[in-house]
């Protein structure tokens, strides 16, 4: 079969049996094509003669031109061609399917500095409900370091003021404990009796999640995403942060004055140390800013 006719039936499958976008499909014919562009130029046959080695030949060849994200969706697109293939007995193997994925490259967390924090807080307008409840907001994903789904997920009774912890409902089913310092544990008691219950007001319906909108539902993630755009934009700050750079922060402050690593997993609620590890990296690199710039032998001259 030709290549022409092997892309055609590879395309039809993902429409009829996937029911793939056209766009989708057409990552999948580019990915190919790239593939195809490779063996003619190098004179290796067709998409049938393509062996394990000439696979191997080819995705060296695309360090050279593509990040490894993308290096590993065209393998991914083509050991998904093969499989096919290989499924409806065109070809006895999979040339790709040994093919190691390259590594992603870990980002480093961002986060923003304490200064910057204070000023965000600052910008916030106290005077109305929304408000004061925004900024207990922005206080509990700072101080506490949960994610979205999780914040928006506390109920009342998770939250126990005399032993000053709230109950959260983490990734997988699995709860936690964490402590709340004793600001936010004030800000949250002052929360509850007064704009909490002035925000139910407008909605009959009981509810017991901690955290209402303007409407005295439960809040969504989506909700929290544009209290935290609010705020930055009506603050002076030329930044660009999300609700997850607070999380990231907050792990980042920690291990900067001090916390052991373990903790900060526990807070965070990471099932492995790893997860956590990479914030090491963002304290080392901040306290490797800090030397360079205040050391007098590290200054340039």
């Amino acid at each position: 079969m030709t290549n022409e006719q092997l892309i055609i039936l590879f395309t039809d499958y993902l429409s009829v049996e996937k029911n793939y976008s056209d766009l989708t499909k057409k990552s999948y014919k580019d990915d190919l094509y790239t593939l195809i562009h490779f063996i003619n130029n190098e004179e290796f046959g067709d998409l049938m003669t393509v062996s394990n080695r000439i696979a191997r030949f080819y995705v060296t060849s695309l360090y050279n031109q593509y990040s490894a994200k993308s290096i590993a969706r065209k393998i991914s697109s083509l050991r998904s061609f093969y499989n096919f293939l290989v499924k409806e007995d065109i070809l006895v193997e999979n040339p790709f399917l040994d093919i190691e994925l390259p590594k992603k490259e870990k980002k480093l967390p961002k986060f923003i500095y304490p200064d910057e924090i204070e000023a965000l807080f600052k910008s916030i307008d106290i005077s109305t409900h929304l408000g004061k409840r925004d900024y207990v907001i922005f206080e509990f994903l700072y101080g506490t370091g949960v994610r979205v789904s999780e914040l928006c997920a506390i109920l009342l009774k998770d939250i126990d003021f005399d032993m000053q912890t709230v109950l959260i409902h983490g990734k997988g089913k699995k709860d936690r404990y964490i402590p709340i310092h004793s600001n936010l544990s004030v800000l949250l008691q002052e929360y509850i009796l007064t704009t909490r219950a002035e925000l139910k007001k407008h909605n009959q319906n009981p509810t017991n999640f901690l955290f209402l909108n303007n409407r005295g539902s439960n809040l969504s993630d989506r909700g929290v995403r544009l209290i935290v755009n609010r705020i930055m934009d009506n603050s002076n700050e030329t930044l660009n942060i999300s609700p997850h750079t607070l999380r990231h922060t907050f792990a980042t402050h920690l291990l900067n004055n001090g916390a052991d690593l373990r903790s900060v997993q526990e807070l965070l609620g990471h099932s492995h140390l790893s997860s956590t590890q990479i914030y090491t990296k963002v304290s080392k690199e901040t306290l490797r800013d800090s030397y360079m710039s205040a050391h007098p032998r590290a200054k340039k001259k």
